[in-house]
């Protein structure tokens, strides 16, 4: 069951239409769709960072995780605020903190994270997925330090799906490693593409519908397994799994 009525969510979008501040309208419609690539479908949801305010978090204001969608909706709420669409947004330790860099509105929560290491994380590459100034970006790791950018949000997950066009070097396609996954890639046009398969699929697969179909030159893994999606319009909200960074397009409410 959605956050909040669709009814209500068309009335804001109505409503908002005029404002002057992009960012805190209603982002743009029909956002979301089915996306079928190799045999498999997918849920592919694109947004202009230009239009569309796309955040990071973590924490509430007590300094303790939010968990789930509904516990950041309860919280934006009090500043008239409201989830258009969220995603799980990478990697996290058994607290739920950010495995690597973390910041929201400028502020660095979490430190970059290159060090060798288990698991998905450390199959370097990695990657950020950041945001500030009406764009957004997805790089890898060590090009994003050296680039010395000042992001308003960015999560660092691993490993990166898509460098610069070219797939991950680690990927098989024939892998049987098949897991429900989850990530962002951002278009050539600087369009930010969120995505999550329906079904368990190989990280070959998943990358090449970043690649190809979705035309991502770059794009991220955020997670597999525990992969999370609110977005109303398409009446989904997972609610399965306890979530450490979610990455959230927020609108506010009409005065």
């Amino acid at each position: 069951m959605p956050l909040f009525p669709k009814a209500f969510l068309v009335g804001a979008a109505i409503l908002t239409a005029g404002l002057a501040k992009p960012s805190l309208a209603e982002p743009a419609t029909a956002a979301c769709r089915t996306v079928s690539h190799l045999g498999e479908d997918y849920i592919a949801c694109n947004f202009d960072p230009a239009a569309s305010d796309i955040r990071l978090y973590n924490k509430d204001q007590t300094g303790a995780p939010f968990k789930s969608f509904k516990a950041l909706s309860l919280e934006l709420r009090e500043r008239d605020e409201y989830i258009a669409f969220a995603m799980n947004g990478g990697m996290y330790h058994e607290d739920l903190s950010p495995v690597g860099l973390h910041v929201e509105e400028g502020v660095e929560q979490a430190q970059l994270n290159t060090n060798p290491g288990w698991g998905n994380f450390h199959l370097l590459p990695n990657g950020l997925f950041y945001v500030g100034d009406g764009k957004a970006g997805v790089m890898a790791a060590e090009a994003y330090r050296d680039a010395g950018i000042k992001a308003r949000f960015a999560t660092q997950s691993g490993p990166m799906l898509v460098i610069d066009g070219a797939l991950h070097p680690r990927f098989l396609p024939d892998s049987d490693s098949l897991k429900t996954r989850n990530g962002v890639g951002v278009t050539k046009s600087g369009e930010v593409v969120f995505a999550v398969s329906k079904r368990p699929v190989r990280f070959h697969d998943f990358a090449t519908l970043f690649r190809d179909p979705l035309g991502c030159p770059n794009a991220l893994f955020l997670d597999g397994t525990i992969s999370s999606l609110y977005a109303p319009e398409i009446s989904r909200h997972d609610r399965l799994f306890p979530l450490g960074p979610i990455i959230a397009v927020v609108a506010r409410f009409p005065k």
